[in-house]
């Protein structure tokens, strides 16, 4: 099977490239035409939908995954018609153009779709209440794909994260060499999950279930703050050498670290529906975590 792959340069693309290789050929996309290694790729500009159909026929894929999206969270309040052309037309053009010719469409959506207002692990199908721009958009993006009829896997993520790119993890390394104190948010909680197990679930759901359409949460086990997220970054970072010593973390709530968007407070998601329809799961993110840092002590 040829698979076509977009946002192939991102967190969860990047494990893509390798978790689905024994699929099929993957042929990778980025926006520039180029990998991060300078390797040439096809180029897909999610912000030019109009240009994705085109790029469907002529690479006649039997999967489309599209990992590519527009996750600056804060920019996306002064940028709504780019975040919205991103993340709910691209994925619309896709969806479309896997219809019309029989492919099936992976996509990934978010946490942010839901308000964070309750206390219990999110299902699929509770209701969604998107507190700013990005979750708006990336709920309209889960809602075309579902009303294109192509057949499609929709997994919904939270606090993603990995050994590259731009996330939590990476940025707190950062600070922990920089300053002997830290605040972080302790009052925003959810479940940090690895790219590489996120990938490794997709790969697997495929394989256990490849003819299955529907919504899943794809998320490991457990449940933290930021705080508690980064004061088990600083100690396993710290077991391997990668920290001298963990900085001073001093819990604080959201109010004392405005943003300019809102994030949801409990962002927990269930995953019941994923174990039950593909018998997997991610197992702790306190494992996931561990992984990433021994790629990052090698």
């Amino acid at each position: 099977m040829k698979i076509l792959l977009l946002g192939a340069n991102g967190q969860v693309g990047h494990e893509l490239r390798s978790a689905l290789a024994p699929l099929g050929e993957v042929v990778a996309t980025t926006r520039s035409g180029q990998l991060p290694d300078g390797t040439a790729c096809e180029a897909a500009d999610l912000s030019e939908p109009a240009t994705l159909p085109a790029l469907v026929a002529r690479v006649a894929p039997g999967l489309v995954v599209n990992a590519g999206a527009y996750t600056a969270v804060d920019r996306a309040e002064d940028e709504p018609e780019l975040a919205f052309r991103v993340n709910a037309d691209a994925p619309a053009a896709l969806a479309k153009a896997c219809a019309g010719a029989g492919i099936s469409l992976v996509h990934f959506s978010t946490d942010y779709v839901f308000d964070g207002a309750q206390t219990r692990p999110w299902r699929e199908d509770d209701p969604t209440g998107p507190l700013g721009v990005y979750g708006a958009s990336k709920l309209a993006g889960e809602e075309a794909v579902r009303a294109s009829g192509a057949a499609h896997k929709i997994f919904r993520l939270c606090w993603v994260y990995g050994p590259r790119g731009h996330n939590f993890l990476l940025t707190m390394l950062r600070l922990a060499r920089e300053r002997g104190h830290l605040r972080v948010v302790d009052d925003q909680r959810g479940t940090p999950t690895s790219a590489r197990r996120i990938a490794g679930g997709v790969a697997a759901a495929l394989q256990a279930a490849p003819g299955l359409s529907g919504t899943w949460h794809l998320a490991a086990e457990g449940e933290c703050s930021w705080h508690g997220f980064a004061a088990e970054i600083f100690r396993q970072a710290t077991e391997r050498g990668l920290l001298p010593a963990a900085p001073v973390l001093e819990p604080i709530a959201s109010g004392e670290f405005p943003t300019r968007a809102r994030r949801p407070a409990y962002s927990r998601l269930d995953t019941s529906a994923f174990k039950r329809d593909f018998g997997l799961h991610l197992g702790d993110w306190r494992d996931g975590l561990s992984e990433a840092l021994d790629v990052l002590a090698r």
